[in-house]
């Protein structure tokens, strides 16, 4: 038993310390584009996906021409990848959302977001908050809880 998990920390242990076994990235989709069940053209069509909606890079090819990909409600497909693009937004996942001038709940309403809204990811902020942006310009920050794809 100890020599097995010797062995389990000897692989795992260098991962951990690189930050690549915690690190997630995400993208966002830069024009509506399709999902598909395989990385091909000719694989099973699975839905269209909006423009802003983030997701997270779950496998890429090494060409980047297909990206595997988790949206939102978490399911798995394909997408290829000049979809996506550099902007980085935020998913809203409560029914609606107080997004507020300052990072605490004590503070004034900037703007409410519905379940679904997207808004521009600015920053991770302390305590557990996101700064985000909405589309009209409004800014201000979120709790962390009620948003995804950061």
């Amino acid at each position: 038993m100890r020599r097995r998990l010797a062995h389990l920390a000897a692989a795992v242990l260098p991962l951990l310390a690189s930050g690549a076994a915690l690190a997630i990235d995400y993208a966002s989709v830069a024009r509506p584009a399709i999902l598909y069940d395989t990385p091909s053209p000719q694989g099973q069509k699975l839905a269209i996906i909006r423009t802003g909606t983030p997701v997270e890079i779950v496998v890429a090819n090494p060409d980047a021409q297909w990206v595997k990909v988790r949206d939102p409600s978490g399911a798995l497909s394909w997408i290829e990848g000049d979809a996506l693009g550099t902007r980085r937004t935020v998913f809203v996942t409560v029914e609606q959302a107080m997004v507020r001038r300052a990072a605490s709940d004590a503070a004034p309403p900037a703007f409410a977001a519905r379940r679904e809204v997207v808004l521009e990811f600015v920053a991770i902020e302390p305590g557990g908050w996101i700064r985000v942006r909405h589309a009209d310009g409004s800014d201000g920050y979120l709790r962390a809880s009620e948003a995804w794809g950061f």
